[in-house]
């Protein structure tokens, strides 16, 4: 396999490098083949001006090799190069931000893993990471939630918004959710939420936010939704309120005019990103060593509501946009393909 690790696993199977870049079997990513030419002399004559020099044909580039997938994962260290040093085969790790990990083996750089207690399972690693770490640095940075805040949280029965309820809650929060049926509201409000809203069925969000919240704004918005939500939820913030805008779940927010901060009550807006906070290794393994001890104490508990096989891969996608699902999701391995793999391996 050369130089670099390569790891598979339960979740979504990882691998590790060191270097370049390779693909999920080991291969190394990019076109295939790339033509190049240039154009010759034009022949014709247009109204007397002489003869142009037609501009060069740019090299052809076909597509290259799409590994698609969610950017994290959990799986075991199958092997490594020789400038690896952070793992070892047969490491139990996990990872985020890596895309490609619809694969029964992939590849990740060595310094992005992160090993998993004995106590954390796969399936819960490759649940609670990326949304867990979300979650944390959201509710400890991007907006540090105190006991007695009231916060609202935009698809609350959600992968994300279960999390996020939990942890508020957690911190002695109160959380007002909105769901858009009611069998996600009362999943919201198992995980913590005070009240839920059906977004459905009001016709001024902000107005019924208040109203629930004595009339007074809030201090500040977990905005996971985007343009459906986005003016909602500046309208239930208090004065000085602050919206974390985290995605984008219906569609980017379109552009506005800053100075509606300054009319909302000199709101502030923070648009961040998971990479921006798990910059360096020692950062990225903080978190996620509290999002595991925040699971060991059940302040955080992983809901995962589906299990897709690594070839129903588009059914999921197919759930997840008609809505039909809550919590998380996960992609497995086929089982037919691991016990190929076992077969081999014995």
């Amino acid at each position: 396999m050369g130089d670099e690790p390569i790891l598979e696993g339960h979740a979504s199977d990882s691998g590790v490098r060191s270097g370049r870049s390779r693909g999920a079997a080991g291969g190394r990513c990019g076109p295939a083949a790339a033509g190049s030419g240039r154009g010759g002399r034009g022949g014709r004559r247009i109204r007397g001006q002489l003869p142009r020099r037609l501009p060069p044909r740019r090299p052809v580039q076909p597509p290259a090799a799409l590994h698609p997938g969610r950017a994290e994962g959990a799986g075991t260290v199958v092997e490594v190069g020789p400038g690896v040093a952070d793992v070892a085969v047969g490491d139990r790790v996990g990872w985020v931000e890596i895309p490609g990990t619809y694969a029964e083996r992939a590849v990740v750089d060595s310094s992005r893993l992160v090993p998993l207690p004995d106590d954390i399972g796969f399936e819960t690693a490759a649940a609670v990471l990326l949304q867990g770490m979300t979650a944390h640095y959201l509710v400890k940075d991007a907006y540090p939630v105190q006991g007695g805040d009231t916060v609202l949280v935009h698809a609350a029965a959600g992968g994300m918004g279960l999390l996020l309820t939990q942890l508020i809650t957690h911190l002695g929060g109160r959380v007002i959710g909105t769901t858009s049926t009611t069998a996600k509201a009362e999943l919201a409000k198992r995980a913590g939420a005070a009240e839920v809203i059906l977004s459905s069925a009001v016709d001024d969000l902000a107005a019924e936010v208040r109203r629930l919240n004595g009339g007074q704004g809030l201090p500040v918005v977990f905005d996971g939704v985007g343009a459906h939500t986005f003016d909602a939820s500046l309208a239930s913030l208090r004065t000085r309120g602050h919206l974390v805008l985290f995605g984008a779940a219906s569609g980017a927010v379109p552009p506005f005019d800053p100075i509606r901060l300054a009319h909302g009550g000199s709101l502030t807006l923070i648009r961040p990103s998971l990479g921006d906070f798990i910059a360096d290794r020692s950062e990225l393994l903080r978190r996620a060593a509290e999002v595991f001890e925040w699971v060991r104490s059940k302040a955080l508990e992983v809901t995962v509501t589906g299990r897709y096989a690594l070839s129903e891969a588009a059914q999921a996608h197919s759930d997840l946009e008609a809505r039909r699902t809550t919590g998380k999701l996960l992609v497995v391995p086929d089982a037919a393909a691991i016990g190929r793999r076992e077969e081999t391996q014995s």
